[in-house]
């Protein structure tokens, strides 16, 4: 009978970028549940809906560094943290949009920034961590 051998563990830090992929697009989908919160007049919608901006900001920033340890390390390609400046100045600029009120331009950016998310996220899930070295070739190629 044949052995199966389950997938190779991803490295480390591509389990962390993953981590914060989903942390980031949870965090994206709870600030639109605030959001709507806000636009139907809840009470509690206008301090949740700040409160989450700060929690945006901290989850996009930790992904972006998460995704530079990742390349740094050679887990993934240059273009992972390429893919995660844009929402980085997405979040700035809907902070800008959000305090001046600018609503027109604030749920269309938003929406914008969830979908990008969410395909950030299903990249990092679908595609193959670059092989990391082993041991034994660490010894050979010394």
């Amino acid at each position: 009978m044949p052995e199966q051998h389950a997938s190779p563990r991803p490295p480390r830090a591509v389990r962390i970028l993953r981590t914060t992929a989903a942390a980031q697009t949870a965090v994206l989908l709870a600030q639109a549940v605030s959001a709507g919160l806000l636009l139907a007049s809840v009470p509690l919608g206008r301090t949740a809906h700040g409160a989450m901006a700060g929690a945006v900001l901290s989850a996009v920033v930790l992904h972006l560094l998460a995704a530079v340890a990742a390349w740094r390390k050679g887990a993934v390609g240059g273009r992972t943290v390429l893919h995660g400046l844009p929402l980085l100045l997405f979040t700035f600029a809907q902070a800008a949009l959000g305090f001046a009120h600018v609503r027109e331009l604030h749920v269309p950016l938003g929406v914008l920034m969830f979908g990008a998310s969410v395909m950030t996220l299903m990249r990092i899930h679908t595609q193959p961590p670059s092989p990391s070295p082993s041991p034994q070739n660490e010894g050979a190629a010394a």
